[in-house]
């Protein structure tokens, strides 16, 4: 049964991150972690499955990419992953609750002015919201929620959105997996749920990702952005 429930798992998160560029680790972490998984098998079976799929993206949609946005990421970003993620092993840091409402105020720019000129104040600062970024997602694997709703409000197309959040998720996996090593803590990959992983993001590109209108994509990641949020108020709560 066991089996079943991870294989349904992997392939809810995986579809979610075949449309948005996200979605594996920042669903998959707290949905294993509550299964019983301990955090290093967490990680161990999710950035694989998160990797694969977005260098499926990257191959795809490379000449989308927001060059100037990724190369700051790389700079702010990627240092305090690499130096904070040993601490996850060792402190349960509760940050999915502030998490959590930021993303849903995030979702609402669209539909409040003041909101939208908030939140365009909020990453004017972009170099201090880089760097925070990158530590939350190295201290919890839920920086992914910060790096939608920061790409989201570049205001890009469908493409330049995903291709640009699936880079910078990619390269987040990449270090993480590297320090992993590192410090001894990478555990046994499975590679039939990188398989399931795969197959669902190719199925999903196909009949469902190429069939989205930039507008509707536009409302589709404002409720992803809203119900991660909210998903993740009620973890805490």
């Amino acid at each position: 049964m066991d089996s079943y429930i991870i294989f349904l798992v992997i392939i809810v998160i995986s579809f979610i991150q075949s449309i948005f560029g996200v979605g594996v680790l920042l669903f998959g972490t707290p949905i294993l972690l509550i299964l019983g998984y301990d955090f290093a098998s967490v990680l161990t079976i999710l950035l694989p499955i998160s990797m694969f799929i977005n260098i499926l993206q990257v191959v795809q949609d490379k000449k989308h990419i927001n060059l100037e946005y990724y190369k700051m990421l790389l700079l702010y970003s990627i240092p305090p992953i690499v130096l904070l993620l040993w601490l996850t092993v060792e402190l349960d840091l509760k940050t999915s609750l502030f998490i959590g409402l930021f993303l849903i105020v995030i979702s609402l720019k669209s539909f409040s002015l003041k909101i939208s000129k908030f939140i365009s104040t909020l990453f004017s600062y972009q170099k201090s919201f880089l760097f925070f970024q990158g530590a939350v997602h190295g201290l919890t694997n839920l920086g992914g929620s910060l790096l939608t709703s920061n790409v989201f409000a570049l205001k890009l197309n469908k493409n330049q959105t995903r291709a640009t959040i699936s880079v910078s998720y990619l390269t987040f996996a990449i270090f993480q997996l590297l320090t992993l090593i590192t410090i001894g803590k990478i555990q046994v990959i499975k590679i039939e749920l990188i398989i399931i992983g795969v197959l669902t993001y190719l199925i999903t590109n196909r009949f469902i990702y190429k069939k989205i209108s930039n507008k509707i994509y536009d409302k589709m990641f404002a409720v992803f952005l809203f119900v991660s949020g909210l998903i993740l108020i009620l973890k805490e709560i």
